[in-house]
């Protein structure tokens, strides 16, 4: 597969504090890669750099082989964005947001298809006000891609989801995948990362420590001699609880 996206050197100062320090990765076409690291590693200025959302002090950007510090107009139309908390305005319908959102790139769209693609379709002349909190971030998903984005920026997408919910969206970020959209995440969930990624860099004050798919990471731990009480069990207490609750989504999700 070839690179979509190449990083190189990426550096982002505040101050006396170091925020982002020589950040270098490349994410092919249709791969999910995670980026990981405690509270203040550099994560997500790291991705609003790569997003155009902030300025870049040096190093290079380069998405679908357009420079994104020399061409930040023409990156906005290769990438969708869904944030960490996102914002709609609450007496509008879904079917009005998903038209609004393509209207602003110049798309014409099937707006119903679009929901129906995130399994809110009967939920398209509601208000965003009625929505649980799973049903926005699905919502967010579906508006960042009405322009056919070549990369997709998640940041932290499953936080505060209920078990249904965070599963569900797992499967949709495997299907945006699966379209060949290349997928750019952060995530604090550990489990999260080792079922979605493909690859994953771990960041800590503001550099990649280390970088493989989540595979070699937990061998290389293991070869360095790393062992914890062994036992192995078929399911976990998450498992019980989608096994008594139903895998379905419900109005109510949260």
């Amino acid at each position: 597969m070839s690179n979509m996206v190449e990083v190189k050197n990426l550096k982002k100062r505040y101050g006396d504090k170091q925020a982002v320090n020589g950040v270098s990765f490349s994410v092919k076409k249709g791969e999910i890669f995670g980026i990981l690291g405690p509270n203040g590693a550099g994560k997500t200025t790291t991705l609003e750099m790569m997003e155009t959302l902030r300025p870049i002090d040096s190093g290079s950007v380069v998405i679908d082989g357009i420079d994104v510090k020399k061409q930040p107009q023409a990156i906005k139309y290769l990438i969708g964005v869904q944030p960490q908390s996102p914002a709609f305005q609450d007496k509008t319908q879904l079917i009005e947001v998903i038209q609004m959102f393509a209207a602003a790139y110049g798309e014409k769209v099937d707006a119903m298809q679009f929901l129906r693609d995130v399994d809110l379709e009967e939920k398209a002349k509601s208000y965003v006000e009625s929505l649980s909190g799973g049903q926005k971030q699905r919502l967010s998903i579906t508006t960042a891609l009405v322009h056919g984005p070549k990369v997709f920026f998640l940041d932290e997408p499953t936080t505060g989801l209920d078990p249904q919910a965070r599963r569900n969206l797992w499967e949709l970020i495997k299907k945006v995948r699966d379209r060949g959209i290349s997928v750019i995440m952060t995530t604090h969930y550990m489990d999260e990362a080792e079922i979605l990624c493909d690859r994953i860099a771990v960041m800590d004050n503001g550099a990649i420590v280390a970088l493989d798919t989540p595979k070699n990471l937990i061998q290389q731990l293991l070869k360095r001699g790393f062992k914890k009480p062994q036992e192995v069990h078929q399911a976990n207490l998450e498992d019980v609880f989608i096994d008594l609750t139903g895998k379905a989504l419900r109005d109510g999700d949260s």
